[in-house]
């Protein structure tokens, strides 16, 4: 998601540290970058011109700053420039008197409409909605069983009917209203290019069902050609707002061109990877300067409240055992791939961006905490070496593996021990500096939010992670 873009403007950054002003020559060199980046992004061709003109007026007029060093300057251009060509603001969903709230679903085939409905209907559920989905699209004749499907995963209802789109939909909006469903979404059928009998068969529906929200659905990997397919439709249907199922340079172009902001963005092909878009923080995120309130979000969806407090404090007590670690793990996965929650985290690495892991490289350390019996979970340092070598035959890991795993997590539970007394947070009912025990911001676990969580491996990292995720000692993928 913007790793290219986001590793050549942090260079471009990089390049102005330690100059006492901007030169001329060093705007120029510094948007000749820009335009590369955005180019090579699949911006449209249009928008650069205007966007490398405007930061180009800006960055000159910046030499005369005297609080900002030129590299804060330029982040400081870019990071506005790259939030309006996003959107500028979150697209804030305002909820019909009478329900129910209608959202209209439109886009070409293939680009994602049917997934986009069932993750928007479980969005709105995590609102506290009661949503209903209508399968209107009755030209795919698996369209609407792939949507039943869906909605038996997230617990949504779908109403379709064969026949005619336009007389389904409508029929759609009363069963809303006898059900009490106070958002209906229809999924819209597609075609594999625009043409008059699409526009005219959502036309129709449109005006069947009088949408309080159309959003398009757009595929970016269909990059400049996606600025065309949002003209086309938002001159059919007004447009108002876009979703999109896969981010890329096609995100920074349609603002600029249709007026209209994208609403919501998939993250991942799992329903729950699935957020409303924020503009400001996706500029950061591509400055590589994080997105800590999307973490937070999605931190305090993830892990209940209480449970977290009571982990935080059994951490600074000391009591925190390896049945604990291996529940705060179950729960960090709910928030989604790891890589993902690593482009969000200020000042990660650019190679742990976005990187691959998944549950698979989680599962060793699993396999070698439930190969313990509950006493060696609760006391580690039980494990001699007989125990080591059945833990490592029943996890199908090595020795080494299950001496790191012991070793590190001993190390964190001294350490949290050291710290929680120092800072009087050692005991339940007293506060730190910082209020809560344990915890740098609401919901986060233990361990996220800048205090040792889960053992990291010096050198290799947890057992099966890539070499360097867990180089920091005590910290789960350079946490801490």
């Amino acid at each position: 998601m913007f790793d290219s873009l986001s590793s050549r403007l942090e260079g471009i950054v990089k390049r102005l540290r330690g100059k006492g002003r901007l030169t001329e020559a060093d705007v120029d060199e510094m948007l000749k970058e820009i335009r590369t980046a955005l180019l090579e992004a699949d911006v449209n061709v249009g928008v650069v011109r205007n966007v490398v003109a405007r930061i180009r007026e800006q960055a000159i007029g910046a030499r005369l700053s005297e609080a900002l060093d030129p590299s804060q300057q330029v982040i400081k251009i870019v990071n506005a420039e790259l939030t309006a060509m996003l959107g500028g603001e979150t697209l804030k969903i305002s909820y019909a008197s009478r329900p129910p709230t209608v959202i209209l679903m439109a886009g070409l085939q293939g680009s994602g409409k049917t997934t986009s409905s069932a993750k928007l209907a479980r969005w709105f559920k995590s609102q506290g909605r009661q949503p209903l989905m209508v399968g209107a699209d009755l030209q795919r004749p698996a369209a609407v069983e792939q949507l039943r499907t869906l909605g038996r995963q997230i617990d949504v209802p779908v109403f379709s009917e064969p026949g005619d789109p336009v007389s389904t939909a409508r029929r759609g909006l009363e069963e809303a209203r006898r059900l009490g469903r106070d958002v209906l979404i229809v999924d819209t059928a597609g075609r594999l290019s625009i043409d008059a009998e699409l526009m005219e068969e959502v036309r129709q529906i449109s005006q069947a069902v009088q949408p309080d929200y159309t959003f398009l659905v757009i595929d970016a990997m269909t990059g400049q050609d996606a600025v065309g397919v949002a003209e086309a439709f938002h001159a059919a249907l007004a447009i108002d707002g876009v979703i999109m199922s896969k981010l890329d340079g096609a995100a920074l172009s349609v603002k600029e061109v249709i007026g209209r902001p994208i609403a919501f963005a998939s993250t991942g092909e799992k329903l729950n990877e699935f957020e409303q878009f924020h503009p400001d923080r996706m500029a950061g995120r591509i400055l590589g300067m994080g997105d800590m309130l999307t973490l937070i979000e999605q931190a305090e969806q993830a892990f209940e409240k209480d449970q977290a407090e009571a982990a935080a404090t059994k951490l600074m007590e000391g009591e925190f055992t390896l049945d604990d670690f291996l529940e705060q793990m179950q729960a960090l996965k709910k928030m989604g791939p790891l890589g993902n929650l690593m482009g969000m985290m200020p000042g990660m690495p650019k190679e742990l961006k976005g990187a691959e892991i998944g549950d698979d490289q989680l599962k060793p350390v699993e396999a070698i905490i439930r190969s313990m019996t509950p006493l060696e979970r609760r006391k580690p340092e039980i494990i001699n070496g007989s125990r080591r070598n059945r833990i490592a035959t029943g996890s199908g890991t090595t020795v080494g593996d299950v001496n790191r795993l012991v070793k590190q997590f001993g190390e964190m539970q001294k350490m949290m021990k050291r710290m929680g007394a120092m800072s009087g947070m050692g005991r339940p009912g007293k506060k730190g500096k910082k209020g809560k025990p344990g915890r740098g911001f609401p919901g986060m676990p233990p361990g996220m939010s800048g205090m040792p969580g889960m053992p990291g491996m010096p050198g290799g990292g947890l057992p099966g992670m890539p070499p360097g995720m867990g180089s920091a000692p005590g910290g789960f993928p350079n946490f801490n």
